[in-house]
């Protein structure tokens, strides 16, 4: 068979160009690779690799396994400092998703990934598709999808094109997760200048699991059967993976094609089937086409096995004509599954496809060269060692550089803003998009789909039921980007802190965490900087917490026009109620309950919502403190408290503070309000964002063992039935006003901000 040096119709940049073929030669004198994303070094590593160059289908096949957004080649030396291992992880990093045991033969599946650049351009697409691949990382380990969250963050919603993107991302996220019958449970919106021109839409998805259902993306066992299963090849999504690995730039226009197109429908069939062929021993191996497409999940299924694999592109399913090795090999549709079977026993996995009226084709076999064959038209059109597209990825150990802005706001000394007007800045705060309801957001997600929902979006922590259990799941996703902005180092620390203080608000046990690590470009050295300190900030808080890193994305080169975000840390953590009785909602009870803060406020308002307020988004200063040995203990000490029965809700306290703590636990259908007395500075003791302190209301009864447990814990006033939210900083009045219209002003915030005119 002979070897085609060629392809007859390439792409690139989505834009057809002249069917003809082009040779190993031109493909080098005009630097062609250079478009698909390859370094001139890349290159010449590529054909070192070979012994010879490659063809125009082998180039881009290097070019987007070696991508950053599927090597991790700049992030791979950093991402080794996390903690991975601990009795519980059954999987860690290195599958579609990472596995934690639950006890009772059960697990728990998740992870989050990001589709920023897609949502930049196509936002009610790329949000979709973004859900839709997170989903499939899930079931592809053969768990059932349960729950979803997200981590937002746009530019302020003063510009039309904010609002729109805004609206489109959430919709895309609606449209998807309710169609596909996975609810959306809950996430975080953030709106800050650095985003204007590259929003983050990082997804998390989480999984239920039997052990013995645990499935692998391995090519194992000579002469078995690759099946392709799903939706049929077509041209969207090609370099999707190189599009993600580079600066948004202002013609972004032009990247359409490489986003994806989305149907949620297909997926839930996707979903049903594959969970019905794992239970046979017929299956080897599954992975879904993600990243890279049907050449990242061939390729990383055999060099996982240690084996080879051989395609024949003639039999892959395809919705649009005149398809090219190339194009097969690099798109990105949506909603496709590759499994290897048994040699065989084929047949019995098609019938089950082909019952939820999914295509199911055989398209190859595991080979024990270890290779990477494509043939195509009767030619082999690729024949690349597999390991070189994994292995042999190059690693890169970038310059770092300490910003000047860092040690200038290292020396900047901690100062109280000044604030006359307490009750009107309260209710600022209140209106501010960060802070206010995300009931607009929320309201357009089917969060009770699959009737396990126990707290809705809007609590700490989303809560879902384990049927049949006395336990239940505990799920958030957290990152405060301005205090990584300040320093990275402690932003890291406190984006970890800050999720597991919310798994311990509703009453869980943190289990481990999945991270979504967004930057800039990091060949700037004080970009690699952020990425150095923050990742060694949660390492600390991780190994402190005892909290695993058992999965994780990373998303780089988030910048538009030179002008890089803030570094964005998402953490999605999971934690588990041993008992349901232990599950803790975060709003106030019971009138007459005790109030108590856990942890002094200091005059920390760097990165802060109040500093936003007074200075319109001009940070500065030092990011506020944090004692990962107190935060350690105080959140062990309020878990004990919660499982023994003696916590009515508990609340963090974050962005606005102590005051927007309280106006929170009062906004309930309950009609409850709340009397606080505390000492100190009313703008420090009111608004200071200082760390690792709680919110908590306790019955009167059982004050005595609480305060025992809890040795930090101050109680500073009593839980009301009237609808007034009375604040006394030492003994005088400061703020006196009614809940349901401070209730009112942080509903409506967002709803406002969208309606009025840019």
């Amino acid at each position: 068979m002979a070897f085609a040096y060629s392809s007859p119709l390439y792409r690139i940049g989505g834009s057809p160009l002249l069917q003809h073929e082009i040779s190993p030669e031109q493909i080098e004198r005009d630097k062609v690779y250079r478009e698909m994303g390859l370094s001139d070094q890349e290159y010449a590593m590529v054909k070192d690799l070979l012994k010879r160059r490659p063809n125009y289908t082998e180039t881009g096949i290097f070019s987007v396994m070696w991508s950053e957004h599927c090597s991790y080649k700049s992030s791979k030396p950093l991402l080794k400092k996390f903690p991975t291992k601990a009795p519980m992880v059954l999987q860690g990093p290195g599958e579609g998703a990472g596995i934690i045991d639950i006890g009772d033969n059960q697990a728990v599946v998740f992870k989050v990934e990001s589709h920023n650049h897609p949502s930049a351009v196509e936002p009610y697409l790329g949000a979709a598709t973004g859900v839709g691949g997170i989903i499939r990382d899930i079931f592809s380990m053969g768990a059932r999808p349960i729950a979803s969250m997200n981590s937002l963050r746009f530019g302020n919603l003063n510009t039309e094109r904010t609002k729109y993107l805004f609206s489109e991302v959430v919709a895309g996220i609606a449209g998807y997760g309710n169609c596909v019958g996975v609810p959306t449970v809950g996430g975080e919106v953030q709106f800050d200048e650095s985003y204007e021109g590259n929003p983050l839409v990082n997804v998390m998805s989480v999984g239920f699991i039997r052990h013995e259902d645990i499935q692998k993306g391995q090519a194992k066992g000579i002469g078995n059967t690759v099946i392709y299963a799903g939706s049929p090849t077509g041209r969207d999504g090609i370099h999707g993976a190189t599009f993600a690995s580079d600066d948004l730039g202002g013609d972004a226009a032009k990247d359409r094609p490489a986003v994806q197109v989305g149907d949620p429908f297909m997926e839930k069939l996707l979903i049903e089937a594959c969970l019905e062929v794992i239970k046979s021993d017929a299956l080897v191996g599954i992975q879904d086409m993600g990243a890279a497409g049907l050449t990242s999940s061939a390729s990383e299924m055999a060099s996982k096995a240690g084996t080879g694999i051989e395609l024949n592109l003639d039999l892959v399913p395809q919705r649009e004509q005149h398809m090219t090795a190339y194009e097969m090999m690099l798109s990105e549709s949506q909603e496709r599954m590759l499994l290897v079977v048994k040699k065989g026993r084929e047949q019995e996995m098609m019938d089950v496809f082909e019952k939820y009226g999914l295509h199911a084709v055989a398209i190859g076999k595991v080979i024990e060269e270890k290779k990477f064959r494509i043939k195509h038209r009767g030619e082999i059109v690729a024949n690349i060692p597999v390991d070189s597209l994994t292995d042999d990825a190059p690693v890169y150990y970038l310059p770092s550089k300490e910003p000047a802005y860092f040690k200038d706001f290292q020396n900047i000394e901690n100062t109280v803003p000044e604030v006359s007007n307490h009750p009107e800045t309260l209710k600022q705060l209140l209106q501010q998009p960060t802070i206010s309801s995300k009931e607009w957001v929320y309201n357009q997600y089917d969060y009770q789909v699959q009737t396990n929902t126990v707290f809705a979006p809007g609590s700490d922590a989303a809560v879902v039921r384990i049927k049949g259990k006395d336990k239940s799941l505990a799920i958030t996703t957290d990152c405060n980007s301005r205090y990584m902005y300040l320093d990275p180092k402690t932003g890291g620390k406190i984006a970890v802190a800050e999720a597991a203080r919310n798994i311990i608000c509703s009453g869980a046990k943190p289990l481990g965490l999945t991270d979504g690590l967004n930057f800039g470009n990091p060949n700037n050295p004080e970009i690699f900087w952020q990425m150095e300190q923050s990742v060694e900030g949660m390492s600390e808080a991780c190994k402190a917490l005892e909290i695993p890193v058992i999965s994780g994305n990373v998303s780089l080169y988030n910048q538009s026009d030179g002008k890089a975000i803030f570094p964005t840390t998402v953490v999605g953590m999971v934690g588990l109620h041993e008992s349901l009785e232990h599950i803790t909602p975060s709003f106030f009870q019971s009138a007459d309950d005790l109030i108590y803060c856990i942890g002094e406020a200091e005059a920390e308002f760097a990165g802060s919502e109040l500093q936003n307020l007074l200075t319109n988004g001009k940070y500065e200063g030092k990011a506020p403190a944090i004692d990962l040995e107190v935060e350690a203990k105080r959140q062990r000490q309020l878990l004990t408290a919660i499982q023994n029965g003696l916590v009515a809700s508990a609340h963090d306290l974050s962005e606005g503070g102590l005051a927007v703590a309280l106006a929170e636990c009062t906004f309930t259908d309950k009609g409850f309000g709340a009397k606080v007395n505390v000492s100190g500075n009313a703008t420090v003791e009111l608004f200071s964002e200082t760390q690792s302190r709680f919110l908590v209301s306790v019955k009167a009864s059982d004050k005595k063992r609480f305060e025992e447990i809890v040795e930090d814990a101050k109680q500073i006033g009593v839980v009301t039935a009237e609808d007034e939210l009375d604040i006394h900083v030492n003994h005088q009045s400061v703020v006196r006003e009614n809940v349901k219209e401070l209730e009112k002003l942080w509903k409506g915030a967002i709803s406002c901000l969208l309606k009025s005119k840019a």
